[in-house]
C-alpha cells in the first residue's frame, strides 16, 4: 500500500466546553508572539483579506505560485505556517493542544483576533481547510468564505463512507515514520505530490516535510488521519468552494462531493485535471486561476 511507503471529533460542543484555548495561549498573547510563533507574513494593502493556510508537511512557501498574483490584484494576502511546521519553534508544540483539529482552529481565531481581522476569505489547504472549518463554527463573522483545496472530513473508510484508508494502511503509515522518518519522507512526497523524485515540486515538499521534528510530525498524522469531522460539517454555514485534483491519492474525488452535500452552507465544487494532493505546487498553470476564480467570486444563490 502507498502509506507504507510513505479521535474522532463527534460534537463540536463537547470539544470546547472542554478545550480552554484562552489559557494555552495566554502567554503568546501576553508576550505578542502569537504572530512570531505562527511566522505571520502580511503583503498587500488592499481592503479585501486572503488568509492561505498550508497542510501538513508543508510551510507557507506551498503558496509562492499564487501570492504574487493575489498581490498584483490589490489583496491584503496573511501567511502564516501551522504550528509544528518544520519553520516553527518545537518548544511551542503542544502535544495535547494538538491532539484535535480544534486546536490549530482556535489559534487560528486567535491570530485574526490578534491581527485585528473582522472578515477574510480564507484558503486552507488538506488539514487546514479543516481547521477553517471548524474555526468558522465558533466564529462565522470571521470568515466571508473558505476555500478548500484537498480537503477531507474523514480519510478512514467505514460500511457507508468511502475516505480511501482502511485502518491497517493507516498503522503501516505511523509504523513507517516511527522506524525511519528520513526514509519515509522520500517515499510519501512522490507518491503525495504525484511525480518522481527528480521534480521540483517533489524536492520541495521533500524539504518541507524533513523539516518537521519527526515526532511532532507523527503526532499530526495521528490527529490528521484519526479525524472525523463529519458530523461538524452541517454547522459549516459559511460559503464553501471545494476544490480538487481528479486524481490524489490521499483524498477520492468522492469525498468532494460528500463536502458538498453535506456543508451547513452554500457550496460548490470544482474538479480539476490535475494529479497530486498539492497541486498548486505540483500544477501552479492549471491550479492558480482556479483558486483566483474562486477567491474573486462567490457563489451565484
Amino acid at each position: 500500500m502507498w502509506l507504507s511507503s510513505i479521535g474522532d471529533s463527534p460534537n463540536l460542543q463537547n470539544h470546547t466546553q472542554n478545550f480552554d484555548h484562552k489559557s494555552t495561549i495566554n502567554h503568546l498573547f501576553a508576550m505578542g508572539l502569537v504572530e512570531q510563533a505562527h511566522n505571520v507574513k502580511i503583503l498587500g494593502s488592499g481592503d479585501r483579506t486572503i488568509v492561505l493556510a498550508h497542510g501538513f508537511g508543508t510551510d507557507q512557501s506551498v503558496w509562492k505560485h499564487l501570492v504574487p498574483h493575489l498581490v498584483e490584484d490589490n489583496y491584503k494576502v496573511v501567511l502564516y505556517d501551522n504550528m509544528g511546521a518544520g519553520t516553527t519553534n518545537p518548544e511551542y508544540f503542544d502535544f495535547d493542544r494538538y491532539a484535535t483539529l480544534e486546536g490549530f482552529a482556535y489559534d487560528v481565531i486567535g491570530m485574526l483576533e490578534e491581527l485585528a481581522i473582522s472578515s477574510c476569505v480564507f484558503v486552507g489547504h488538506s488539514v487546514s481547510a479543516m481547521i477553517g472549518a471548524v474555526a468558522s463554527i465558533t466564529r462565522p463573522d470571521l470568515f466571508s468564505k473558505i476555500v478548500m483545496v484537498s480537503a477531507s472530513p474523514r480519510y478512514l473508510n467505514t460500511p457507508d463512507y468511502f475516505g480511501g484508508f482502511e485502518e491497517e494502511d493507516l498503522n503501516q503509515l505511523f509504523d513507517a515514520m516511527q522506524s525511519n522518518f528520513k526514509a519515509w519522507c522520500s517515499g510519501f512526497a512522490p507518491l503525495a505530490v504525484g511525480g518522481d523524485m527528480d521534480s521540483v515540486a517533489v524536492q520541495e515538499f521533500s524539504r518541507t516535510l524533513f523539516n518537521m521534528r519527526p515526532d511532532i510530525a507523527l503526532s499530526i498524522a495521528q490527529t490528521i488521519f484519526r479525524s472525523d469531522m463529519r458530523e461538524l460539517l452541517c454547522h459549516v454555514v459559511v460559503p464553501c468552494h471545494i476544490i480538487q485534483s481528479m486524481k490524489d491519492l490521499a483524498v477520492p474525488v468522492v469525498v468532494a462531493e460528500y463536502l458538498h452535500q453535506n456543508l451547513g452552507g452554500e457550496s460548490i465544487v470544482e474538479v480539476m485535471s490535475t494529479e497530486g494532493h498539492l497541486p498548486q505546487l505540483s500544477s501552479p498553470d492549471v491550479v492558480v486561476p482556479v483558486l483566483l476564480k474562486h477567491i474573486r467570486y462567490d457563489i451565484a444563490v
